[in-house]
């Protein structure tokens, strides 16, 4: 649904009968300068925001499975692996964990 050039001519047409050149000069220059604000608000709303999160979503969102294969593929995966990740997580422990020295 977009606009045809000859439709923006008739509502410019009609706008400027309604209105005239000079208001609607006027009405132009100010939406001109609302949309400039908005987007300079939208920058730096952008600017502000966390991005490392959003990467850490977007990571997290492509793991979901989208079909049946994919969420059976996930469920094997995930019922042979747990001894794997149990070794991996008992050896991540054991570097994490500080030495204690004998009394």
């Amino acid at each position: 649904m977009g606009f045809h050039p000859l439709d923006i001519l008739v509502v410019v047409g009609i706008a400027l009968l309604l209105f005239g050149p000079k208001t609607l000069q006027s009405i132009s220059r100010s939406a001109g300068k609302g949309v400039s604000q908005v987007k300079g608000m939208k920058d730096k709303v952008l600017a502000e925001l966390p991005m490392e999160d959003f990467a850490k979503v977007t990571d997290t969102i492509s793991q979901i499975p989208m079909s049946p294969q994919q969420a059976a593929r996930k469920m094997i995966t995930s019922a042979t692996m747990p001894d794997e990740k149990r070794a991996g997580r008992a050896e991540g422990d054991a570097a994490e964990e500080p030495v204690q020295e004998p009394k």
